[in-house]
Order: C-alpha cells, then structure tokens, then sequence
C-alpha cells in the first residue's frame, strides 16, 4: 500500500478524524493499513510524512528508518499475554504527549515501543512487516540495519507468536538497557539508574490479572527505583485484542487505549483511568445484556460499573432507569435519589426518555421518578 494514495483517498474523513485525537481518527478510516497512516500522519504531520517517508515513493516492505528524530527518553514495556493472547504496550516518561510517539499496537500483528532518539516509522513500518508475517526478530533487525542512527534508537517488538526482539542502540543515553522475558521486553533510556529495567521485569512477572494492569505494575516498579531521571510528566497504555474483529473503525480492536499527556503524577491518572475504563465497560456490556432481555444479568453490571466508579453518578442513574424501565420502581427510587441529591439535573432528563424508549409512556411514572429530586 503506498500511503501516498491513503492520503489522497481519505483526506477528508483523516481532516476529521484528526480533531478528535488519534484513537477516533483510527476508528473513523477503517481499513488496517490506512489506520497506521493516520497514526504516522497525526504524530508528525502529512507534509512531513509525504516529505520525509520512503514508504510514499515506493511500496516496500522495509525502507530505511529516518534520521535521528524526537527525543522520548522514557521506560517501557510490550508484551503478549500467553493466556489470552492480547498484545500491548505501555511506556511513562519525563515528555510531553509520550504515548503519540512510542506506543504502537494491532489486533492480530504485535505491538511495538519506540523511543530514545525516536523514528516513529519504527512503528509504522514494523507493523507492516509483522503483518507479513516476519518474525519480530527479523523485523527488527531489517529496520535496524537500514538506520544510519540505529545507534540512538531504543526498539522492542512483540508479535502475535510471542517472538520478542529489543535493541537498545549503544548512543542512548545512560543508564539503558532491556531484558526480554517469555514473550515481553522491557527496555529504559536516561534512567536514573540500572534498577529500572530489572525491576520492571520482575514486577511483570509476579503480577496476576489483565494484561493491562500487568503492564502498569510494570510502570509502577520502574518509577518505585527511581525511574527517569528527570521526572515524570506523561504515560500511555495501549492493549489489542489476540485477533482483529474486522472492525477497527469502530475500536472494537483496542481493548484498552489510554493516554496521559501532562500530569505530575501520570501514572497514578493512568490507573484511574483504567478504573473507569473498567466501569464503563462494565456499563457497555450492560447495555448489550439488556437489549437481548437479560435483565438481572444486565443490572448485575450496571452495578458493578457503580462499585467501580460511584463518584461518576451518570452510572447508577442508568441502572435506576434499567430497573424503572422493567417495573422495578422500588428498587430504583433509593437510587434515583441519591443521584438526585448530588446533581438534580439528571431529574430534568427524566421527561425525554420515554420518547427515546428508555422509559414506558407513562406520566406518572416519570412524574414518580422526577418527585424524588
């Protein structure tokens, strides 16, 4: 694919998509490769990729990196979950806007973490190769040695085998290093010390759960040694499905995409951004229960949504309508009222849901339900 004709085809759905950030401008193209376009362009701008990328003069697998880019000295980590299959990426740095540089990810092919002196086309370019079917180790090494300043550049690939490759260039800056574990790399740059890395990998491998709250602990370890040596100002976390739905315009690919561009305390926001990420998948998944008629299961996960997150009111104000919807007024009225106690204005709502049929056509009921404010 010649992302010169990407371009052109999609210019003015990428024009859109682009104001809404990289995750919706990637639901909004649609086909896998011009996704990774659209990734490349909104990092680093279409004049500039249309300048500078060999990939748009000539469709092949593997030009030359780029020279020496952005800096991104930062920690991180890729890994593929052995259980699940899902691949992911998740990288903390002393940087503005971390994670629109380093972290690349897709269902089915692998993810990638670039950084040091960043060639983001790493990613970009990666990607493209692993979906071929190259292994992350040959992959790796092809962008490598086409690099005229492979020397700065810091790369870990996982693919969806659970081949790993790392390279860290001998000009980064010190302390860095990488290990490479049973299908993950962790790899830091401009650390404040050689603790980092080791302990990322220990903390990988003792932690239980989801891949993404793996990966955090990861993080979480890094920092607890002492992390960048300069501090702390921006994170991202990006985890993929085992197989691509088809969909990837509809996001249905990434199960989690998280981004922290400038906190003082990034990683701490990244965890609670997970936390009602969570919940609201919790919600989602409620929703989809509810219209197939399972009604208790569906409010078994509107209420786990509300345990998650109970400072997000919206959350236990849908459960209460779920319930009022189904004849279940009783339950919902000490839920109604708590909702109400705190922002009244969900009571205004009330009204405009039965002719959206989320609530029965019934002016007592919502007159009932609006009492309670």
């Amino acid at each position: 694919m010649q992302v010169e004709t990407t371009v052109t085809h999609t210019l003015a759905r990428t024009m859109r998509g682009l104001a809404h950030g990289r995750a919706e401008a990637q639901r909004d193209i649609g086909a896998r490769g011009r996704t990774k376009a659209l990734h490349y362009m909104a990092a680093w701008g279409v004049v500039a990729l249309l300048a500078a990328s060999p990939v748009a003069a000539q469709d092949t697998p593997a030009p030359g990196p780029a020279a020496r880019g952005p800096l991104a000295h930062t920690y991180s980590i890729v890994a593929r979950d052995p259980q699940t299959g899902e691949m992911g990426v998740a990288v903390q740095s002393q940087w503005f806007s971390v994670g629109s540089i380093v972290t690349w990810a897709e269902a089915g092919v692998g993810a990638i973490a670039t950084q040091s002196f960043v060639d983001p086309s790493y990613g970009y370019k990666g990607l493209e190769l692993l979906e071929r079917g190259v292994t992350a180790e040959d992959a790796l090494e092809q962008l490598v040695a086409a690099d005229a300043q492979g020397g700065g550049r810091q790369v870990a690939f996982v693919d969806a085998k659970g081949h790993v490759a790392a390279h860290t260039g001998a000009k980064a800056i010190q302390a860095a290093g990488h290990h490479i574990g049973n299908q993950y790399s962790v790899q830091a740059n401009l650390m404040a010390n050689e603790k980092v890395w080791p302990a990322m990998a220990k903390a990988y491998e003792s932690t239980t759960g989801p891949l993404a709250e793996r990966l955090l602990a990861a993080l979480d370890a890094a920092q607890a040694v002492g992390g960048d040596i300069r501090g702390k100002q921006s994170a991202a976390i990006l985890v993929v499905k085992a197989a691509s739905t088809g969909r990837p315009w509809a996001g249905a690919d990434r199960l989690v995409d998280l981004r922290i561009e400038d906190h003082p305390d990034p990683l701490g926001e990244l965890r609670r951004l997970l936390r009602l990420q969570r919940a609201y998948d919790h919600a989602n998944r409620g929703d989809e229960l509810f219209a197939t008629q399972k009604v208790e299961d569906a409010l078994n996960e509107y209420a786990a949504a509300t345990r998650l997150a109970p400072e997000i009111l919206e959350l236990p104000f849908w459960q209460a309508v779920t319930m009022a919807s189904v004849g279940r007024v009783a339950e919902a009225e000490p839920i109604f009222r708590a909702v109400f106690a705190k922002e009244p204005f969900w009571a205004d709502l009330v009204p405009r849901l039965p002719a959206a049929g989320l609530l029965p056509d019934d002016k007592a009921l919502v007159a009932r339900i609006v009492g309670l404010r």
